[in-house]
């Protein structure tokens, strides 16, 4: 306990905010470190499927800061959420095994389960005070505004042919903020929406208005390859292509999941989207951006003794700027962006070597939908 009453209050907002897409709002988050020892924070993950980087990395190590810097933090499993939005076929038993898997995902990257709550959306159905919630947040927004609110991952807005059970999920994903009583809310950028719904009507539900801590989506390493700009999942046109081109097990070849063997992360990665001298809309750089630079003080670049020998940055503009210039060869960043990965998700191989049964039965689930 000592050690976060210790840490001054510039590196715990370092350390809260590195590598996030949006704050709402910092001001918010500057008085709640200021005034709450502990406050309560917590990420809902959707209960979808195998663990890719972008949620294993982003997402797992922004745990990890939140936990260091000193937050009460509840990793949130939403089965309920996860079944509305017909997750693994809307397959209950599926989801939880889904759930329990992702359990051994964060353990694995280093997330100390006695350090973090694991709870189920179904805990929290058991409560009318619960369905009090969503049906007062319901209540008080028009269907066009909870609508607009639908978690729109791969689904595309003004879609006629939605069920009707999804209506609930946003005002769900307020309450849930709301049961828990969260001074901070955590999700991809994708997910801003609702988190707005819930600062929204938070004064009336007499509640607290949640900070809201939103990262980027990592984009898939087939990069914008086979998407047209025609699908629209966003009115913000920039969030529209991060939610249309980021990683996805959907699209084959895009996602390098946590546990995949060093061969495979290898062979993704070369045959990965990374065009020469361009960094802009290179996954590569993308990995490099959102998941190498904040886990690691400098990275080494491989390069064979006749091209110079190896290389090393601190800082991601000098990489960037050398890429541009040709100084690096696409080949050459691939192999090093492999190594260093490979590296990073040591211990999630190590985790499922000892401890298969959840990883089995995940990928059980895969082979059979």
């Amino acid at each position: 306990m000592g050690m976060h009453l210790m840490m001054d209050f510039e590196k715990k907002l370092d350390l809260i905010t590195e590598n996030l897409s949006e704050i709402v709002t910092l001001n918010d988050l500057r008085n709640l470190i200021e005034t709450e020892e502990r406050p309560k924070a917590y990420w809902g993950f959707e209960c979808s499927g195998l663990m890719h980087l972008g949620m294993g990395l982003i997402c797992g190590n922004k745990v990890k800061n939140l936990i260091e810097a000193g937050f009460d933090f509840t990793i949130f499993l939403a089965d309920w959420h996860s079944w509305i939005n017909n997750k693994l076929g809307g397959d209950m038993e599926n989801i939880k095994i889904c759930g329990e898997y992702f359990k051994n995902c964060f353990t694995g990257l280093g997330i100390n389960p006695n350090k973090v709550k694991y709870l189920w959306a179904s805990d929290l159905v058991e409560s009318s005070e619960y369905w009090r919630k969503v049906i007062k947040i319901a209540k008080l927004n028009s269907l066009q505004r909870v609508s607009r609110s639908l978690p729109i991952m791969g689904r595309q807005l003004g879609q006629e042919d939605i069920d009707a059970a999804s209506i609930f999920y946003p005002c769900m994903q307020a309450a849930d903020i709301f049961q828990l009583d969260l001074d901070v809310a955590c999700s991809g950028i994708d997910q801003r929406k609702a988190h707005m719904l819930a600062r929204d009507v938070a004064d009336k539900m007499e509640s607290k208005k949640p900070v809201c801590l939103h990262t980027p989506l990592l984009m898939g390493l087939t990069g914008s390859g086979e998407s047209t700009d025609k699908e629209i999942y966003d009115e913000d046109q920039r969030l529209s292509y991060q939610i249309m081109t980021k990683m996805s097990k959907s699209i084959p070849g895009s996602a390098i999941y946590i546990h995949d063997s060093p061969e495979d992360i290898k062979k993704k990665i070369l045959d990965a989207y990374c065009p020469s001298k361009q960094v802009d809309e290179n996954p590569i750089f993308e990995i490099i951006r959102y998941i190498i630079f904040p886990e690691n003080k400098e990275i080494k670049i491989i390069r064979p003794n006749k091209y110079g020998g190896p290389i090393y940055f601190s800082r991601i503009d000098e990489i960037m700027e050398s890429y541009r210039k040709g100084t690096i060869h696409p080949l050459d960043l691939k192999n090093s962006v492999a190594e260093i990965l490979i590296e990073m998700l040591k211990g999630v191989r190590v985790h499922f070597r000892k401890n298969p049964n959840s990883l089995r039965a995940m990928e059980k689930i895969e082979i059979t939908r």
